[in-house]
């Protein structure tokens, strides 16, 4: 696997690229150009200047998280075909510029939901968390102002404030939009791009909608096995592949996250690993990596990534705001590089016993071997 942390660029992320630099084993960063609108083109020299800047620190782009697509693509509307041809148009500028993942969402007017952005924990630390129960009470129009309080001056990613200012307009415009309708635009889109994916050998890894559910009406496709399976087969391509992120399936505690890995194999191009604390099946709250912290076996996730030989990018996720940081939430240093040692650690554990694992088995054998060599028959 490639260790990896999400950089959201200079003068939007509190986290330089030095420091990322100094958490060991991270050898690159997942970044994106932040200040881009979803349809507009990646110039070439704007990709080769932030790959520039990334690799005179001593890292490297291992992928884009995200190019954004635009809402007219995922409505269907008339226009769309101009937006899928920029999209195409910077698929191939970063082709050109060595870059071959781009990990990006389908989801409905809100990226991520989160009714919180600062929960506070037993331990002191704060962290994203959600309730049914809060969204079930909450006008939509209202969503950015219950958390925009809490977000420490940053820009969300998909929570833009101009994004933000058109949500009534949005919702209008989504109302004929079904599961259906959905998966036949995500469809539309990947059958368009996928000619310059093969060309530049570019990795598209959806993102699961997050939670793994309808919230406020609105249509979840990314959300299970089943979904998945359904996406790839009905666009048969390697480049069409997925972002396999624990805590965004986690949400439904139905999806066994271990057995979605095996099954998924190597159509699994990004991975994000983290950990979630339910206190009902409908609320919960992100925990720090460690599996005694929250309720998922990180062990098994990585021993199941492990298990198919995934050699492709991985990041921690979000983490907890500890030790008085103020940054983006989710996305601040502390925990995250906590993460990044603690999923290294498993995994060089993992390594070390299947090493010793397969070892034993060459000296049984050769054993069984000797015995058979020296039997007597009569």
């Amino acid at each position: 696997m490639e260790m990896t942390l999400r950089w959201f660029g200079e003068g939007f992320d509190t986290v330089s690229l030095d420091k990322i630099r100094q958490i060991p084993g991270v050898k690159g960063v997942i970044t994106t150009l932040y200040d881009k609108a979803p349809g507009e083109v990646w110039k070439r020299e704007e990709i080769h200047a932030l790959k520039e800047k990334v690799e005179n620190a001593g890292l490297k782009i291992s992928g884009i998280e995200s190019v954004n697509i635009h809402d007219s693509i995922k409505i269907g509307s008339p226009d769309r075909d101009l937006y899928i041809d920029n999209y195409i148009e910077t698929l191939e500028n970063l082709g050109k510029e060595d870059i071959h993942l781009v990990c990006y969402n389908f989801m409905p007017v809100f990226d991520w939901t989160r009714t919180e952005l600062a929960r506070v924990r037993p331990d002191g630390s704060t962290v994203l968390a959600y309730s049914q129960k809060a969204i079930d009470n909450l006008d939509p129009e209202k969503m950015f102002e219950s958390i925009n309080k809490d977000s420490n001056g940053a820009i969300l990613p998909g929570w833009e404030p101009e994004r933000m200012a058109t949500i009534k307009e949005l919702f209008e415009k989504y109302k004929d939009v079904d599961e259906e309708k959905l998966f036949e635009n995500l469809k539309y889109f990947l059958e368009k791009i996928m000619p310059v994916c093969d060309e530049y050998d570019i990795n598209m890894a959806i993102h699961p909608d997050d939670p793994a559910w309808s919230v406020f009406g609105l249509p979840r496709i990314i959300i299970n096995l089943e979904n998945l399976q359904r996406m790839m087969k009905m666009v048969d391509n390697p480049h069409n592949g997925v972002t396999f992120c624990a805590g965004s399936y986690g949400t439904n505690r139905e999806n066994d996250l271990p057995t979605m890995i095996r099954t998924l194999k190597d159509r699994i191009h990004f991975a994000h690993v983290r950990n979630l604390k339910f206190n009902s099946d409908d609320d919960f709250e992100e925990a720090s990596h460690l599996s005694s912290d929250g309720d998922f076996d990180m062990y098994e996730i990585m021993k199941a990534l492990y298990d198919i030989n995934y050699d492709k990018p991985i990041r921690p996720d979000h983490g907890r705001m500890i030790w008085g940081e103020v940054a983006m939430p989710g996305y601040g240093l502390y925990d995250r590089a906590l993460g990044a040692a603690y999923l290294n650690g498993l995994w060089e554990a993992i390594c070390k016993s299947n090493k010793m694992n397969g070892l034993s088995m060459r000296i049984l054998n050769t054993y069984k071997m000797e015995g058979e060599k020296n039997v007597t028959y009569r």
